[in-house]
């Protein structure tokens, strides 16, 4: 299961400009980025079909919640959590903020906490193709979409790059972020998800 949050924030409550916090962040990074490295998955998986089923999942309601509340953050992959039914993937890769031009991904906390064998495999991955953005090292936990679905017994990780100096204000635009992160992201999806090594997952 590949996934990403395709809202964008309602408030810019970091916008170094107080008359600017209450307006709707763009989300170029914080949102779009990996929605659109899995719209472009999409697209190749269907011209050349994948050895493993792949279900992309897009949440919304990720970034509606109040700065210090406990609710209103990540209300669809929350509901799509508590509904899953039968459904049970056998892995979950969450993409978020994953297309800012100065690009250092470490392992996510959570990630490496609950799911360390997807970590293991995704970072093995990417040092065998020589993506530099992703740093063989762990980083603090970081609260996402990932962590309802671990919540109900879903393996996630989330591949995230959280520091970035335009989170929740107005200069989340496109010109902070670089093609060269969205394809360098993309291209260790795709040697993870054709490799046989991940079937064993």
């Amino acid at each position: 299961m590949l996934c990403a949050h395709w809202d964008c924030r309602p408030r810019s409550e970091n916008d170094p400009d107080s008359s600017k916090r209450n307006l709707p962040v763009a989300g170029a990074n914080d949102g779009a980025s990996g929605t659109a490295i899995l719209l472009e998955l999409g697209r190749l998986f269907k011209e050349n079909p994948p050895p493993i089923g792949v279900d992309i999942i897009l949440f919304d309601g990720e970034d509606w919640g109040l700065n210090g509340k406990q609710t209103g953050w990540f209300l669809g992959s929350t509901f799509f959590a508590e509904n899953l039914g039968g459904y049970r993937p056998r892995a979950g890769i969450l993409l978020d903020m994953v297309g800012d031009k100065d690009l250092a991904i470490y392992r996510e906390g959570y990630s490496d906490k609950y799911a360390s064998e997807i970590n293991d495999y995704i970072w093995k991955v990417a040092g065998e193709i020589g993506a530099a953005a992703f740093k063989n090292s762990v980083k603090p936990t970081v609260s996402d979409d990932h962590v309802p679905l671990l919540s109900h017994g879903i393996r996630a990780i989330d591949i995230i790059d959280f520091e970035y100096p335009s989170w929740h204000t107005q200069g989340d635009t496109p010109d902070k972020c670089s093609p060269g992160s969205l394809r360098e992201v993309g291209d260790v999806l795709v040697a993870a998800i054709y490799d046989k090594r991940i079937e064993k997952f």
